[in-house]
C-alpha cells in the first residue's frame, strides 16, 4: 500500500490549476494552427491568428488565456493500492482555492439561488474513479460557461438510432451559434444513464485533440459528425468559414434496451486542462 500525503495533493492541484489557466496544451495550439491553414474565410483566418497570438501572450506573460477562468472540474483516478493520508476531497478543494488565488484567476462560482460568490472558486466538481495500481492521477479542467451553457442532453428512444444521435449532436452545436466561442471541441457521451452520458461527454474532452476512438465504427462517426458540423458554415466565432469545430470525441457505455441517452458537452477554443500523476 502506497501512502500519499494530503498536502502533496493540495500542492499538485494548485500547480496544475494555475498552469491550466494560462497555458494551452500543444495539441490545442497545433489544432488552431492547422485550422488556420485550411480555413477558407479571410476573416476567420484573421481571428485564428489572433487566438494564437492571445495564447502566446498568456503563456509568456503568465496571465489567464481567457477572462472566464471557469468552474474547476477535477477527474481523479485513484489507484486501489494508494492511501491518501488525510481528506482527499478537502485536499483537492484547497488546491483549487490556492491556485485561483495565487494565479490571479477570476473567481466565478456562486450559490445557485442567492447568486452570492463563494469568493474562492470552490467547491470544485470532483469525479473519483477507482483503478488498479498505486498511482494517483489528477486532471483539472477549468470549464468556462459560455460553452458549458450550450451543452445538452436528450433521452432518445432506441428507435431514433445512430441517425437520431447524429442529428441531435449537429443540431446542438449549430444552434449554439457564436455563444460557445468556436472553433469548438465537442464531447459526446452515448449510452449509460442520464448522468452517465453527461459524465462521458465531459470526460471525452480530456482525450488528446482529434485522437480517434479506438473502435473504428465510433471513429468513423466522429469524423462524419465533425464534417457535418463544419459544413454548416457557422465558422470561427460564428462569423462564417469551415472551422466551427476542431474535433468530435465520442465515448460510449452500455445502456438499457429501452433507452438511448446522448449528451453533448461543448468546449470553447480555449480548451484548458492539465494533469499530473503522483
Amino acid at each position: 500500500m502506497r501512502e500519499i500525503a494530503a498536502a502533496l495533493v493540495t500542492g499538485a492541484v494548485k500547480k496544475i490549476t494555475m498552469e491550466a489557466g494560462i497555458r494551452l496544451e500543444p495539441d490545442i495550439l497545433d489544432g488552431l494552427a492547422q485550422a488556420r491553414e485550411r480555413e477558407s474565410s479571410p476573416l476567420a483566418r484573421n481571428i485564428l491568428d489572433l487566438l494564437l497570438v492571445n495564447a502566446d501572450i498568456a503563456d509568456r506573460e503568465r496571465i489567464p488565456v481567457c477572462q472566464d477562468t471557469g468552474v474547476a472540474v477535477v477527474f481523479i483516478e485513484l489507484g486501489q493500492d494508494v492511501h491518501v493520508n488525510g481528506d482527499l476531497g478537502a485536499a483537492v478543494q484547497l488546491g483549487i482555492q490556492a491556485g485561483y488565488q495565487e494565479g490571479y484567476l477570476r473567481k466565478s462560482v456562486c450559490d445557485p439561488i442567492t447568486r452570492v460568490n463563494t469568493g474562492t472558486n470552490t467547491p470544485a466538481v470532483i469525479h473519483i474513479e477507482l483503478v488498479p495500481g498505486e498511482q494517483l492521477k489528477i486532471s483539472v479542467l477549468p470549464k468556462g460557461c459560455g460553452s458549458e451553457n450550450m451543452s445538452g442532453l436528450t433521452m432518445l428512444a432506441p428507435s431514433a438510432g445512430i441517425s437520431g444521435m447524429k442529428d441531435f449532436v449537429v443540431r446542438q452545436v449549430v444552434n449554439a451559434g457564436p455563444n460557445p466561442c468556436p472553433p469548438l471541441l465537442v464531447g459526446v457521451g452515448m449510452g449509460g444513464t442520464f448522468e452517465k452520458a453527461a459524465l462521458l461527454a465531459k470526460k471525452a474532452l480530456l482525450r488528446p485533440l482529434g485522437m480517434p476512438h479506438p473502435r473504428p465504427d465510433v471513429a468513423a462517426l466522429e469524423e462524419e459528425i465533425l464534417t457535418r458540423i463544419n459544413d454548416q458554415g457557422q465558422g470561427v466565432q460564428g462569423l462564417g468559414g469551415n472551422n466551427t469545430a476542431l474535433a468530435v470525441h465520442i465515448d460510449l457505455f452500455p445502456s438499457h434496451i429501452a433507452s438511448l441517452p446522448v449528451a453533448v458537452n461543448i468546449q470553447c477554443h480555449a480548451h484548458r486542462h492539465k494533469e499530473i500523476v503522483l
